[in-house]
């Protein structure tokens, strides 16, 4: 008896692959909120991790392209808001999420990256005082990273010249805010450091946003300053912001123009130390002058400038004994050159002597070994010949000196025959 209706029967495959399906045209762009657990990342770069709420938990993953836009790394316990689309793993029959934006709850995605960042970085000790290196007082030569359009640029170069118009300025130029940013930055500071003299590195722009200042908070700009040669200053933005750059740095300036009033003192300000140090000079001069002349004025006449001047006589006439000593010297050195001369044009000419007779030795040799190898029977036998011995090993030379079922041995140039005569032939 037939059913009254066909059954369908699906595969777990096709199961799998219509729940899918509908899940995709149901959540194709979504947002969810929950607190990241399980975060693990792999050799590839993806991103795995859980979105949880005290009721129910969700599956994600940010595969590498989108995780490598994330500024910052997602942490175990803090709460996100993740857009994408809502999927199955067939594998395992789960459904989750695949996100392409992810972004911290509280604190902006931007200033997580910061925190996450600085306190990396502290923890190496990249910000500890004894490691940074005092700026040249007054620098020949000032190397500038920065963009040559800004307002930042323009401050520092007037103040400069205000100061002290005689230091010379390096501009290395780069873009100081958007994507390419950090890395003309960390280019130019290691550009800078590497394969000029200057002797101090200033990294700057102006102010602006936290995004705009961003390029200054990147890790590869904070490496290059920390491996750099050459002392850096760093003065980003206003006197109220603070970037990476600026924690990492030998010196950080509140502003680009402050900046520059560090790197080069004023002209004035250089000559009253000059006229302070030449005063204290002039001073000390004049009070060792009036102790030496007291001094004088007290020994004059004494016993003990007769004696000095005996012991500068003596002294006088060994210093021209020395000097009669070195002329002689000098005539002995003469000799000794001319001499070794000689000992060095007879030594050449010995060892060409010497390559001579072991080059014609070397062809003589070559001779005998030729003439010997020409001769050798070993060379005979070579040409398809062989030698006829008896089991003693003597050579048979006629066919008289062996007798019908003899063994004997035929040698060969590689290797040897073991034979029974059984016949002769006579000449």
């Amino acid at each position: 008896m037939k059913s009254d209706f066909q059954r369908k029967v699906y595969t777990v495959s096709q199961i799998g692959a219509e729940i899918r399906d509908m899940i995709e045209r149901k959540f194709v762009d979504v947002w969810v909120e929950g607190e990241i657990s399980n975060f693990k990342a792999s050799t590839a770069g993806h991103l795995y991790f859980t979105l949880k709420d005290d009721k129910a938990q969700l599956s994600a993953v940010c595969f590498r392209n989108a995780a490598r836009l994330l500024r910052f790394r997602p942490e175990n316990g803090k709460t996100f808001r993740a857009r994408g689309r809502i999927t199955t793993y067939e594998a395992r029959g789960e459904y989750q999420m695949i996100v392409e934006v992810l972004e911290p709850i509280g604190l902006g995605a931007l200033q997580l990256a910061f925190d996450q960042l600085k306190e990396k970085l502290q923890k190496e000790g990249l910000f500890d005082p004894a490691r940074k290196r005092p700026i040249p007082t007054l620098p020949r030569r000032v190397g500038i990273v920065t963009s040559p359009r800004s307002a930042a640029i323009r401050d520092v170069l007037t103040v400069l010249k205000r100061r002290h118009n005689a230091v010379n300025v390096l501009i290395y130029p780069c873009e100081v805010q958007g994507a390419a940013a950090s890395l003309q930055i960390m280019e130019g500071i290691d550009y800078l450091s590497r394969n000029t003299d200057v002797d101090v590195i200033l990294v700057t722009r102006g102010g602006g946003s936290l995004e705009d200042l961003w390029p200054f908070n990147e890790e590869r700009v904070a490496r290059a300053i920390v491996r750099s040669t050459k002392p850096v200053i760093s003065a980003v933005g206003h006197e109220v912001d603070f970037t990476i750059s600026d924690f990492v740095a030998d010196y950080r300036a509140p502003t680009p123009s402050a900046a520059a009033e560090v790197i080069c003192k004023s002209k004035d300000e250089l000559f009253q130390k000059v006229e302070g140090f030449s005063g204290r000079l002039q001073n000390a001069v004049r009070y060792r002058l009036r102790t030496l002349r007291h001094f004088l004025d007290s020994k004059v006449g004494a016993r003990g400038f007769a004696v000095a001047e005996a012991q500068l006589k003596r002294l006088a006439q060994r210093v021209d004994d020395l000097g009669f000593r070195l002329e002689q010297l000098g005539r002995a050195k003469t000799l000794f050159q001319g001499r070794r001369h000689r000992v060095d044009v007879l030594q050449r000419r010995g060892e060409a002597a010497i390559q001579l007779r072991l080059r014609r030795a070397h062809e003589a040799f070559a001779r005998i070994a030729h003439t010997l190898d020409a001769i050798s029977p070993l060379a005979v036998l070579e040409r398809g010949y062989a030698v006829c011995l008896t089991p003693e090993g003597k050579v048979l030379r006629t066919a008289e000196g062996v007798e019908l079922n003899d063994p004997v041995k035929v040698r060969l140039h590689e290797g040897a025959l073991l034979a029974i005569v059984t016949g002769k032939q006579m000449p």
